[in-house]
């Protein structure tokens, strides 16, 4: 499966923060914002991406990122001139897609906690798979109805009147017929190319699962000012707190193996003295500690049955 990470759009809701730089380029906290959806879909398995955004923003992200080579990663950027609905990503990225499952994350969004993802990449067979994430101002997103089984039975962009309190953040996985189902879509009354009329298709189809995210998890959408700063509180407290980090790439593509040991520690050596190096060395100590552990076996004195 490929990943696509969509980082365009105008920006105006941060407005004049983006006369400095993208949105996706924000700090959230200690990281640039697209280190977040990086990590997550990292964290999932995907090795191969497609970064999409303006013209005037691409050469500032592969600055940042690379071909992603460094970190076990493959890495190539595409231009969204103007920005025309979400799902017009997968009419961007169509040569980059070619024959394989694809999962789109957008760049402002902030996902942490739980193995929703993981667990639903790892079971994802087919078809459409998308997320339900329950919110207090539903009619802000798109939104699921779901039926007495659990079973989604419809899909609605900002209703004015929520069918239920289930948002559908900015996650999706589809298989290789979302290129041909874009294809056939028609604009909206915005103009755009709306991922909720994908999702739509392929519920008619019959080929819709939806993943209710349940308590402990938590979506951000960092795409203004407010939520921003909320984004780079929680981030804080979080890493505070537990002593981790969230939305690292380094430390996701090393757990996965897209990194190896030797690769992490010399990509930690590099880095400037700051507290993001201080924790990937601390990464790197503890990975070599267990790696001895284990080479030692079992601990003197402890019985083994």
């Amino acid at each position: 499966m490929k990943g696509i990470i969509l980082a365009g759009g105008a920006g105006s809701r941060l407005f004049p923060l983006t006369l400095v730089a993208s949105k996706q380029l924000q700090p959230v906290y200690d990281k640039p914002m697209v280190y977040y959806p990086l990590t997550t879909l990292i964290e999932s398995g995907i090795r191969e991406f497609c970064l999409i955004s303006t013209p005037q923003d691409l050469p500032r992200f592969r600055q940042l990122l690379g071909d992603g080579s460094a970190w076990g990663l493959s890495i190539e950027y595409r231009e969204q001139p103007r920005p025309q609905g979400i799902a017009q990503a997968f009419l961007i990225a169509d040569t980059f897609i070619g024959s394989d499952a694809v999962t789109l994350i957008l760049g402002d969004n902030v996902f942490y906690g739980g193995d929703g993802f993981s667990r639903a990449f790892a079971e994802f067979k087919g078809g459409a798979t998308i997320f339900g994430y329950h919110v207090n101002d539903p009619e802000r997103y798109g939104v699921v109805e779901f039926d007495g089984n659990g079973q989604a039975i419809s899909i609605q962009e900002k209703p004015r009147q929520p069918r239920s309190n289930y948002a559908v953040p900015g996650l999706y996985v589809y298989d290789n017929n979302v290129v041909a189902i874009t294809r056939g879509l028609k604009p909206s009354a915005r103009g755009e190319l709306e991922i909720t009329d994908v999702n739509v298709e392929y519920l008619r189809r019959g080929q819709l699962r939806v993943y209710r995210l349940g308590r402990g998890f938590a979506w951000l959408d960092a795409g203004t000012s407010s939520s921003l700063h909320e984004a780079s509180a929680y981030v804080q407290t979080i890493e505070k707190r537990a002593g981790i980090k969230i939305g690292c790439p380094e430390e996701a593509a090393f757990h996965r193996g897209f990194l190896s040991l030797a690769r992490l520690e010399a990509l930690t050596a590099k880095m400037p003295n700051c507290e993001y190096r201080d924790y990937l060395a601390e990464v790197v100590a503890e990975a070599k500690r267990l790696g001895a552990v284990e080479a030692q076996g079992p601990a003197a004195g402890v019985e083994t049955r």
